[in-house]
């Protein structure tokens, strides 16, 4: 399974967004406050859809309770700043857990925790000139690498609602 951790979002439709394609791959999303927004705030809603109530997530006040839960777990941290391309790194086998954490979208990860996993970071490449990539377009590029490198284990390769192959 695919964890998907959120530092301090600050923008309820990304996180709305993100929600949605957490509960389109099977994957678990931690969000790490505090926050700007409610968690039922209907912006949130509005881009999640009707996908929120099936949605899975844990919310956690702070890093410090979050990181006493997961202190012993390997994760990955995105940012502009990280020393290995997201691509690049091994994420083959479908049994183990992966936990991949992306930073807010004005500021991103903090650069304290940053510095204390160098080895665990992870870039998505993009131009010299570019600050950033939406926040919940970072997720899904990551956590479709992850799934892609896994064979997509547990998702379907066509719709199962309607039935339709073309």
């Amino acid at each position: 399974m695919v964890h998907i951790i959120l530092y301090h979002p600050e923008i309820p439709q990304n996180t709305g967004n993100i929600l949605r394609t957490a509960m389109a791959t099977n994957s678990m999303v931690h969000i790490i406050g505090p926050l700007p927004f409610e968690l039922s705030d209907k912006s949130l809603k509005r881009a999640g859809m009707d996908y929120l109530k099936d949605a899975k997530y844990e919310y956690y006040s702070s890093y410090e309770e979050f990181n006493s839960k997961f202190k012993d777990q390997k994760i990955y941290y995105v940012t502009k700043y990280g020393t290995h391309l997201y691509c690049e790194e091994q994420f083959t086998n479908p049994t183990e857990d992966v936990y991949v954490m992306f930073g807010r979208e004005s500021t991103g990860i903090d650069k304290t925790i940053l510095s204390e996993h160098k080895d665990d970071t992870l870039r998505i490449p993009m131009l010299s000139t570019a600050r950033s990539l939406n926040l919940s377009n970072a997720v899904a590029i990551v956590v479709y690498e992850v799934l892609k490198q896994q064979k997509f284990p547990g998702l379907a390769s066509f719709d199962m609602i309607h039935k339709y192959r073309i």
